[in-house]
């Protein structure tokens, strides 16, 4: 799989560090991005590499999963490691909540005016560089008509009960599922009583309640299941292979995740911090990332691979225009602790 199918659902499980492994000090001109914990080796010869020979800025890269990546940004508050963190849309929200990342300087991040508005933060802090966006990943020859597909309610049809699969609330989809299906039962993404009220119906036809990226595909790959919620990433190797799968966009509850560039708090180094961000959103970087690790580009200029909009059709390219939108990641910060927990207790135990 790809970095970015992984991206969304697999969570590493320690912290590890590529690179030189000291710290870079204040005198330096270094800086540590802390990313994701798979395809750092693309992620080096697409970003880390050529921004190092451009700049003359060393880079030090650590990973990890969200979780504990923040966590260790949380103890380390008083004196930063990181200088820059790549994380998903909620991490990044809670971070900012917590006081952990820094507004950026958009004079020094130029490459901001190139991007889409849904990729910029409205409150000043650091933009997104790549979305996910979810909707219904299937086997052509179990769901023959594309509009079926397309239309979630399909899945509460009895005659797919044992067919089915649906994302936990852990990984990214889970949270995109419960806003899409409060947003197709109910008055919209926030009405999470409905989106409850409608999982608990939904549970009985479920055949798996996954968590990893591999783990659906694979069902899917065997044919165990029909159906499933899910990002478009995850097709994308299914589909190179000749696979009898697709991937539909939603008729309704159309929603997507965003993985963000943040400053961290602190950095003793944040003017070099902001080069990277800003060459991190450049057409060439965005271009060479979509094409090596299917993260879709936020900058307006940079090329989407066909095998990108074979899957997504323009919502590749443009997501806003095809009618996604993000979610409002207040409520969210707010209530996901406990709408984990009754998750768990409503819908996946049942």
């Amino acid at each position: 799989m790809k970095r970015l199918a992984i991206a969304a659902l697999t969570a590493g499980l320690g912290l590890a560090a590529a690179g030189c492994s000291s710290t870079p000090d204040a005198s330096e001109h270094a800086i540590t991005v802390s990313t994701f914990s798979f395809g750092t080796e693309q992620f080096n010869q697409v970003v880390v590499q050529p921004f190092e020979k451009a700049t003359g800025i060393k880079v030090q890269v650590e990973t990890g999963n969200n979780a504990d990546r923040l966590a260790k940004l949380q103890v380390n508050k008083a004196h930063p490691t990181v200088d820059v963190m790549l994380i998903s849309d909620y991490f990044a929200a809670l971070g900012e909540k917590q006081g952990l990342f820094d507004k950026i300087d958009a004079a020094a991040v130029p490459n901001l005016s190139k991007i889409y508005d849904f990729a910029k933060s409205t409150d000043g802090y650091g933009p997104a560089y790549t979305f996910q966006l979810l909707g219904e990943l299937y086997r052509t020859d179990g769901i023959t008509d594309p509009q079926k597909a397309a239309d979630w309610k399909t899945l509460w049809d009895g005659g797919y009960k044992g067919k089915i699969a649906v994302p936990d609330m852990a990984p990214t989809a889970g949270q995109l599922f419960l806003s899409a299906t409060s947003d197709v039962f109910g008055s919209g993404p926030g009405d999470v009583e409905s989106g409850f009220s409608n999982l608990t119906q939904l549970a009985p036809n479920v055949l798996k309640f996954y968590t990893s990226t591999t783990e659906v595909t694979s069902l899917l790959d065997r044919g165990e299941v029909v159906a499933a919620p899910a990002l478009d990433s995850f097709a994308v190797d299914l589909v190179k292979a000749g696979k009898p799968i697709a991937w539909a966009v939603p008729a309704k509850g159309r929603y997507m995740a965003t993985n963000e560039a943040q400053v961290v708090k602190g950095t003793a180094h944040k003017a070099d911090a902001e080069k990277f961000i800003d060459f991190l959103l450049s057409a060439d970087v965005q271009s060479k990332a979509a094409a090596a690790y299917y993260d879709k580009p936020v900058n307006k200029d940079a090329t989407v691979p066909d095998v990108l909009t074979k899957v997504a059709g323009d919502a590749a390219k443009d997501p806003v225009a095809a009618g996604y939108t993000t979610l409002d990641m207040a409520p969210i910060v707010a209530n996901r602790t406990q709408w984990v927990e009754r998750y768990a207790r409503e819908v996946s135990s049942k």
